[in-house]
């Protein structure tokens, strides 16, 4: 089992974050695109090549975000329509999601099997997150999938607070 920590600061214009392992080294680069559009999140392996990009779709009804790994289309997780509460969707084909995937508490399933776990770190200051990957050939999927989600997060607090 392998464990990364995703720590963003609460400040941060320029989004950029790293990725560390248990050993508190820098294992991923993530980079965001500040003010461009379409919004996109770059994830880069230890040598700066990019191994994961997260995609927002522009000129979407509902937002709707495109995750590729290693050039490949892996995920979408796009917003329901949903007059109550914030609901959305991850279409996958082979890799489910369970538990509370909005508060950052779940577990990843590839073809039933748990793959990975994740869960937020609640005394912080900004969001921490706790990933556990149990088969490494996910890794890069499974923090893909994290960081798309926290983009679907920021992105609906954002449209929140325009109110």
């Amino acid at each position: 089992m392998k464990q990364l920590y995703i720590k963003q600061k609460v400040f941060s214009l320029n989004e950029k974050f790293t990725v560390k392992n248990q050993d508190e080294k820098d294992v991923y680069y993530v980079e965001g695109s500040f003010m461009k559009v379409p919004k996109t999140f770059s994830i880069m392996n230890q040598d700066r090549n990019e191994v994961a990009l997260i995609t927002k779709k522009v000129l979407s009804f509902l937002p709707k975000f495109f995750v590729e790994v290693n050039g490949r289309e892996v995920l979408t997780i796009k917003k329901e329509l949903s007059f109550l509460k914030a609901r959305y969707s991850i279409d996958a084909a082979d890799i489910d999601v369970q538990g509370n995937w909005l508060d950052m508490d779940f577990q990843v399933l590839q073809n039933g099997r748990v793959v990975g776990s994740v869960g937020k770190e609640w005394f912080s200051w900004g969001d921490s997150y706790r990933v556990e990957i149990l088969d490494e050939e996910m890794e890069t999927i499974i923090l893909a999938l994290v960081i798309a989600i926290d983009c679907v997060k920021a992105d609906e607090s954002a449209a929140t607070a325009s109110f």
